[in-house]
This record gives structure tokens, sequence and C-alpha cells, in this order.
């Protein structure tokens, strides 16, 4: 328990935009409710705001009361929890009293969707900042004055950005640490059974539930920044330290599959993601994943999922 004469209450608004997810919702305001029970002590005192005057609506049906931000005059912290339409949501307005409240000198947080709309208010510039890996490519076409990062979450100053629900824990935890020490944040890591000894420098990756090591784990972040232009087998060996034999044993032993497998899975997963969720010609999602043409596309397309990507594109 933390004594009440070092007590400092930290004031923290959670902007909420229309369509958040709720796991984000969550794990931005949590974590906080857990550091004041785990410190006995109000450290944190939170209240939620909205865009405009009228309530929002998370993806679960949960609704959060009109509270418009306008009229928060300040703040220690400002948590932006955002989701979809964000480019509708992110008006002069908003952007506006992003703005007013970032010149305080508050530190600014923004999560899942929280980056794009900090982006669009003008404070990332010049600033480093993560985002999902979906939107990578787009962000920084977006937004070339913001120094985009792969990571987790990523701290900048008095600029967090966090790339989804999960690593919007460990933002806040780290968070938690800085301001009230390491004994702390364990604590509350402890409460959720998250695993502290992960570390959080780590880029994001696309699949993350598969039993890798970390000769394996290396070589699938090595292949997932090269689906572009797919390395050789003996390319990825050399630069892993170890023989192509070596490599095919261990993905053999944890995968259950070979290298050449897995890559070619990684850049099919891509290549359905880049089909069925934005308009990049055929032509192009065949290049951004590794195929030299679009036949050999086409073959590979419809072997994986049984269908051809203009049918996969189609429904």
């Amino acid at each position: 328990m933390i004594k009440s004469a070092k007590i400092k209450t930290s004031h923290v608004t959670l902007l909420v935009l229309d369509g958040s997810n709720t796991l984000s919702f969550a794990a931005a305001v949590d974590p906080l409710r857990a550091a004041n029970r785990q410190a006995g002590a109000p450290l944190y005192d939170w209240r939620f705001a909205t865009p405009r005057d009228h309530p929002v609506m998370l993806t679960s049906g949960l609704s959060i009361p009109a509270s418009p931000i306008h009229k928060i005059e300040q703040t220690d912290l400002l948590l932006i929890v955002a989701g979809f339409d964000l480019e509708a949501q992110s008006t002069p307005a908003l952007s506006a009293s992003i703005r007013r409240i970032a010149s305080t000198g508050a530190t600014i947080a923004g999560i899942d969707g929280g980056p794009w709309v900090m982006a669009r208010a003008g404070i990332l510039d010049g600033h480093q900042a993560t985002c999902h890996w979906e939107d990578m490519e787009n962000f920084a076409q977006e937004f070339p004055q913001v120094d985009l990062v792969n990571s987790r979450f990523q701290i900048s100053e008095r600029r967090l950005t966090s790339a989804g629900a999960a690593p919007a824990i460990e933002m806040m935890l780290h968070l938690v640490r800085t301001r009230h020490g390491g004994s702390l944040a364990a604590k509350i890591a402890a409460t959720f059974i998250y695993d502290l000894a992960t570390p959080t420098a780590r880029p994001q990756t696309r699949r993350t539930a598969l039993p890798h090591n970390a000769l394996t784990a290396r070589a699938h972040a090595m292949m997932e920044a090269a689906l572009d232009s797919p390395l050789p087998i003996h390319t990825l060996a050399r630069r892993l330290g170890v023989s192509s034999r070596a490599l095919q044993v261990q993905f053999k032993a944890r995968l259950a599959t070979t290298p050449q497998a897995h890559y070619l899975s990684l850049r099919l997963a891509e290549a359905e993601r880049l089909v069925t969720q934005t308009a990049l010609p055929l032509q192009d999602v065949a290049l951004a994943t590794g195929f030299g043409s679009q036949a050999s596309f086409a073959r590979a397309f419809r072997a994986a999922f049984g269908k051809s990507a203009t049918s996969a594109r189609r429904k």
C-alpha cells in the first residue's frame, strides 16, 4: 500500500469514439482501476469523454454516455480509444480539442484507431508512432511526417501509441511503472495473469499463437518483413547463423511444417487480407506478396482457399 502522504492523483480522460473495440476500451481503463486497488490509494481518477454531445457505442453494443470533449479543460493524460469510421469522426472540432489539450502539456495516448485520430489532429508530426500492422502502409502514405515504427506500442516524449488491445495493456503497465514503480506494475500484471517477462519492445507479428522457439520466431519475423521479395531459405538460414538443414529440422519439430510452406502460408494470408479488405488491384496484390506473375498467384490462391481471388473479392 502506498502511503497517503505520497499520493498524487493523476487525472485521466478517456476519449471514446463510436465503433471502438470493447477490449481496447477495457485495456485502457481497467489497469487504472487495478492500480488503485493494488495500491490501496487513489492513484488515478478518470472520466469518459465523447467527440460530440451524444453517446457513443462500442462494438459490443455497450454505450458510453455523452460527455463532449470540448468541455474538458485540463487533464494529465488523454487516452484516445477508437476503432472504425475514423475519417468521418475525426472532425475539425475534435482535432482542435485534442490539440488544445496537448498544448497544456498533457500526455496523449492512442489505442487501436487512436493513432489515426492523433495523426489527423497533427500532434504526431515529428514523433515516432505505431499502428495496427494491417494499416501500416496506408498510415505511412497518409502521414509521411510521422516516423512510423513497427512495434506493439511506441513512446515518443508525451505521445504514446498502441497498435491494439493487447499492447494497450503493456502500454498502461509501462505508464504505471514509470509513475509508481515496477512492483505495482508487477502486481497489476499478476492480477491479469499477464507475463511481464515478455519483451514489450518487440515488433508486431501477424500470427502469434504458434509454438515457436527462439529460432523459428526469428525466422518468422524475417519472413514477415520480406513478403514482397521472399528470401531463399538458405539465405534465411545464413542470416540466422544456422544451416538450412537445422532450420528445416526446427520448423518440422516446432510447427510440423517446412520453412518453405510456412513462408508461403504467410504470403497467402497477407494476399487474402489484401484481396478481401482492400481495393488493391490483383496484380499489385500478387507483387506485394512475392508472386512473380499473375498466373502463379492465381494458382496458389485457388489451391490455398478453394476459390479464385476474384471470387473471394466479390464475396
